[in-house]
Formats: C-alpha cells, sequence, structure tokens
C-alpha cells in the first residue's frame, strides 16, 4: 500500500469518528432538551413519573427472586419441572413490566416524540443563524490571450421571530474575484443588510405561528396526561393477568382434587358392583364422573400454561422464560370495599380524570382557532423596513462601510378580495368547537356510567362472593354426606356426583369473586381518576375517599 493511500485511509477512518462524534453529541442534546420540557410540564401532572425515561438497558434478571421448592402434585406430569423455578410476586412482575413491556415503552416514546417536536416549535422563536459558502475556477479564451479566475463567496444570516413584534431577518455577504492571468488584480466587496416586518390586521403578531407553538405546547401536556392514565391502567391491566394466571392454577387445583375424589368414588362403586351392591348404571355414572373430571384436570393445565405464556408477553419477558406466579397473593386477597356512594365519585371522577380535562382544554383549543380563523379574514397589512450598507468593490478585504449605506420603509396591502377559503376555515371552526363540546359532554357522560356501572360490579361482586362461601360450606357438607352414604353403600352415583361437582364450582366461583372484587376495585379507583401509581408500578391502596 503506497503512502498516498495509507494516508487517505487515515484521514477517512478520522473523518468517520468525527461522524460519530457528532451523532452522539446530536442524541445527547436531543435527550437534555426533551428532558427538561418533560420534566417542567410532567410537575404539573399529578402522578407523572419522576424518573422518566425511555432507555431500555435494565437487563432483565431473576437472580434475587426466590425459587420454588415444592413440588406440585396437581400438575401432573409439569410438577417437577417446576423445580427451582423463580416466584415473582405481583410488585415485582408490575416492576419487570414498566421496565421491559414492549407497550410501555411505545407509550412512553409517544411521550418523548411530543416533547422533542415542541423543541423544534419553540426553535422557530430563537434566532436562527445560517452560513454558506461557494468557490468557482474559470477560464476565459480569446485569440490572443488567456484569462484565468478564481471567485469565492461567502454569507452568514439570521432569521429572528419575535413574538408579538415581527420578524428580523440579517444577512453579511462577501465576495471575492482573483484574475490569475490575462489581468492580474483582485476584487473584494462585503455587504451587510437587515430587514424587518410587522403584521398590522391579518397574522398581526405572527398570529399563526405563535397558534402553532402555544398548540405544541399544550399537546405535550396532553400526552403527558394520557401516559399517566396509560400508566394507571397498565397497572390495573397486570394485575388483572396476574391474578387471571393464578385463577387459573387455582382451578387446577381443585379439578385435581376433584379427580382423586372421582377416582376414590369410582373405585369403590367397583367394589360395591362387583358385591352385588351396586347396579352397573349407577357404575358407569361413577365412571363417566372420572373420564370427564379427567379431561376438566388436562384443559385447565392447558388453559394455565397459555394465560402464563400470554402473560408473560405483557411483562416483555421472553416466552421460553422459567418463572412461577407467587401462590400467596391470592391466600392474601380481601374484600376491601370501598366506603363512598356513587353521587359522591362521580364529582371527584369529573375533578380528577386526566382524559376529562385533556377534553376540556382541547374545546379551549377550539375557541383560540375560531379567533385566529376569524383574524385570516381581515386585510394583510404589513409594514416593511430594510437597511443595508456595503464596502464597494475594493482590492483587498473591507467590512461594509456606514457612510455607504440605503434605508427604506413602507407598508404592504392586500385586500381580501377573494376570502372563500378563509371564509370556509372559519365556518369549520365553529363547528369544529360545536363538537368539541358534544365531545365534552358526552365524555361526562361516559365518566358518570363507568362509575356508576363500576360501583355495581363491586357490590355484585361482593355479594357473589358472599353467596360462594355458604355455597363451599353447603357443598363440602353434601359431599361430606354422600361419602358417609357411599360407605354404607346407600348413596346413588347421581347424587355423589352432583355434591362433588358442585363443590368445585362453588371454590372456582369463590375464588373468582374474589379476584373479580380485587381488580372492580382498582378499576372503580381508576374510574374516579384516584388511583394513584408508584414508581415501581405498585398501586397505593385507597382506604377512603370524601367529596
Amino acid at each position: 500500500m503506497t503512502t498516498d493511500r495509507i494516508i487517505a485511509l487515515v484521514m477517512g477512518i478520522e473523518l468517520l469518528a468525527l461522524a460519530g462524534c457528532s451523532t452522539a453529541h446530536y442524541r445527547r442534546s436531543a435527550d437534555k432538551e426533551t428532558a427538561a420540557i418533560i420534566a417542567q410540564k410532567g410537575a404539573r401532572v399529578p402522578n407523572m413519573d419522576p424518573h422518566f425515561t425511555i432507555e431500555t438497558n435494565v437487563p432483565l434478571s431473576f437472580a434475587d427472586a426466590p425459587v420454588n421448592g415444592n413440588v406440585a402434585e396437581f400438575m401432573g406430569a409439569d410438577a417437577e419441572a417446576e423445580r427451582g423455578v423463580p416466584v415473582i410476586s405481583l410488585k415485582r412482575a408490575l416492576g419487570i413490566a414498566i421496565k421491559h413491556s414492549r407497550a410501555y415503552q411505545n407509550a412512553k416514546e409517544n411521550v418523548y416524540l411530543a416533547a422533542l417536536s415542541l423543541t423544534l416549535s419553540r426553535h422557530q422563536f430563537t434566532p436562527i443563524f445560517s452560513a454558506g459558502g461557494d468557490a468557482e475556477y474559470g477560464e476565459i479564451y480569446n485569440e490572443s490571450s488567456v484569462t484565468r479566475q478564481i471567485s469565492a463567496g461567502g454569507s452568514i444570516g439570521a432569521n429572528w421571530l419575535i413574538r408579538d413584534i415581527g420578524k428580523i431577518s440579517a444577512a453579511f455577504t462577501t465576495d471575492f474575484l482573483r484574475f490569475l492571468a490575462g489581468d492580474p488584480r483582485s476584487v473584494v466587496s462585503s455587504q451587510l443588510g437587515a430587514t424587518f416586518t410587522r403584521p398590522l390586521l391579518r397574522n398581526a403578531g405572527y398570529k399563526t405561528e405563535i397558534e402553532a407553538l402555544t398548540q405544541a405546547e399544550r399537546n405535550v401536556l396532553y400526552d403527558l396526561r394520557d401516559f399517566v392514565l396509560y400508566r394507571k391502567n397498565f397497572s390495573v391491566q397486570v394485575a388483572t393477568d396476574y391474578y387471571r394466571v393464578l385463577s387459573n392454577r387455582d382451578a387446577i387445583r381443585n379439578s385435581y382434587l376433584n379427580l382423586q375424589s372421582s377416582r376414590k368414588a369410582a373405585e369403590r362403586g367397583r367394589s360395591l358392583a362387583e358385591e352385588g351392591r351396586l347396579r352397573q348404571s349407577e357404575l358407569g355414572r361413577l365412571e363417566q364422573q372420572l373420564l370427564t373430571a379427567e379431561n376438566t384436570w388436562i384443559a385447565g393445565v392447558r388453559t394455565y400454561k397459555k394465560a402464563l405464556d400470554d402473560f408473560k408477553i405483557t411483562l416483555g419477558v421472553p416466552v421460553g422464560t422459567k418463572l412461577l406466579l407467587d401462590d400467596r397473593e391470592l391466600s392474601e386477597l380481601k374484600i376491601l370495599h370501598p366506603d363512598i356512594n356513587i353521587e359522591d365519585s362521580i364529582p371527584v371522577a369529573l375533578t380528577a380524570r386526566l382524559d376529562y380535562q385533556n377534553v376540556r382544554d382541547e374545546y379551549a383549543d377550539t375557541e383560540r382557532k375560531i379567533q385566529l380563523a376569524a383574524n385570516k379574514l381581515l386585510p394583510q397589512l404589513d409594514v416593511l423596513a430594510d437597511a443595508s450598507m456595503s464596502s464597494g468593490d475594493r482590492s483587498r478585504f473591507a467590512l461594509p462601510d456606514m457612510r455607504r449605506y440605503n434605508w427604506s420603509a413602507g407598508a404592504s396591502l392586500d385586500l381580501p378580495l377573494d376570502r372563500k377559503s378563509e371564509r370556509n376555515s372559519y365556518r369549520a371552526s365553529l363547528i369544529t368547537r360545536d363538537r368539541a363540546m358534544r365531545a365534552l359532554t358526552l365524555l361526562g357522560d361516559q365518566i358518570a356510567l363507568q362509575v356508576r356501572e363500576s360501583h355495581r360490579l363491586l357490590e355484585q361482586y361482593k355479594r357473589t362472593y358472599e353467596i360462594s362461601e355458604v355455597a363451599v360450606r353447603l357443598a363440602q357438607r353434601r359431599v361430606e354426606e354422600q361419602e358417609m352414604r357411599a360407605e354404607l353403600g346407600s348413596a346413588s352415583a347421581q347424587d355423589q356426583v352432583d355434591a362433588q361437582n358442585d363443590l368445585v364450582n362453588s371454590k372456582n366461583q369463590r375464588t373468582q369473586a374474589l379476584v373479580n372484587h380485587t381488580i372492580a376495585r382498582l378499576q372503580f379507583w381508576n374510574n374516579m381518576g384516584i388511583l394513584f401509581i408508584k414508581e415501581d408500578g405498585q398501586w397505593q391502596e385507597v382506604s377512603e375517599t370524601k367529596r
């Protein structure tokens, strides 16, 4: 490899390194400015994550999680595979979800992108500088001589849109011309100029540009509220899925107990049939129950494993990851019924709900849009002023001479002879406002309906749990009675099957009612807008709410 190629290669590597540093700088700059906006506006949104970030470099680890040391017989062939598997509490699951969930990451990035867009809108109201240049070499031939020349030029400019004042544009330019042969001389000139524009009627104070900035500022606030609302819904959803998985596992346990009881009943029935104390039709009923119980148990295992895999996707954990959910979370559930009536709940919801605040503020946006559309119907009257200084052509570089200046001032008028488009926009803005008002009243009614319905569900699940508690006790006594009769040979197969099935169903119903009431309670607080989510995704239980 020649020396020239080595030098070229080294220069190329250095340029790539500089480009890499440049892109890293731009990324850090964007993150810093965006983070400042989110922190500033996030302070105005209750329950916003104070440590918001879109970084996703948190490793997934279960090193500090307890491991399962028990073998659940009711899991059948899968029981041994659960030994040594990490056991995840609900709190741990919520922490994993907010760090690794794909959907949650998308929601965070939506906030970031809105804030990133605002940085550009704000940038329009700062001095924006630009610079450029050009160079050219040329030759002019005639019959007796040739003229070679080099020309170059450069400029530095700035534009500044100042709120309620106007727009200032300034530029400094310089031109250089060097004759190398034929007429050896140099010509250099420079010029400094500035222009000021201020609309007086239509778009006075650059209303369109200011409205774009105002809307961008408010959009970030709306997106922050949406994200906080998403955090609440997300935590409720993770808790719902967590308890559903445990409910499915509990159903397997109940099905397995039913399978064992059915096997025992079938074996007893065979013995009684051999002694001639039980009819074959009765024995067939018991054996049919055994097959049904086994099929239900097998299906329950499949349903549980599918629910657990789905939950892993919700958490953002690879489906092949081995983990178990903590059964103690289900056993520790209690009926915590809110002590608040519906009429007191609705005013709280209309005050605290972030989505209602967004729609209410969006209605205010339409009022501003009407004023902007009305302004566009006015004549265009702009005040214009410009001034410049130049150096003139010199043989050497010189700055603009203050004695060589010119200036002008005037006005520009555009009468509204054709405003069909503006007229239509104004009328459309009035309709948009009316629609926004209807959307606001509709959401208010929907919120009231959600609060009422969630309160009714709480009452229903509370009563369902109370009924299921009684049903479990009754079914247990029936099973015990039928077992005693079976030992004496006086029980009917139908009564045994019915008692055992009712016991399983009532146990499942009790667990489901407990889970449903817990989730309905969280959703009730969420519908009221007062569910508070901690940094780790865990909610803070609401013990009492006053008007």
